[in-house]
């Protein structure tokens, strides 16, 4: 049986691609996005009670101006550079079974099972 043309296994409208819902993906959003709620929210409530003073303003000012704007553009890269792992792994892995496939039976291996 032929497996469809990409264009035509996932029309438009359709949901993603199950590679996009592998647990590996599935483990990194959510440990991502817990890590952007801590530095978001959780960070930035308990920064009021810091009464330091810097540049005339409170510590937790700057803790919720400045801070969570950087660990949002942390999870950002942290997201890219795990996925450009992910897809350079799945594409070495697809090559080699590539390459298997397309090797020549060798004369030690019987070639009926």
């Amino acid at each position: 049986m032929s497996q469809p043309a990409p264009d035509e296994a996932f029309p438009p409208g359709a949901p993603f691609a199950p590679d996009l819902h592998d647990a590996r993906h599935l483990w990194l959003k959510a440990g991502l996005l817990l890590a952007w709620v801590l530095a978001s929210f959780v960070a930035c409530y308990f920064a009021r009670d810091l009464q330091v003073m810097v540049a005339g303003w409170p510590l937790g000012y700057w803790i919720a101006a400045q801070g969570a704007i950087l660990a949002f553009l942390a999870v950002t890269v942290l997201y890219c550079v795990a996925m450009d792992r992910f897809e350079r792994h799945d594409e070495a892995g697809d090559a080699a079974a590539v390459s298997a496939a397309a090797a020549p039976p060798s004369p030690d291996r019987p070639t009926h099972v």
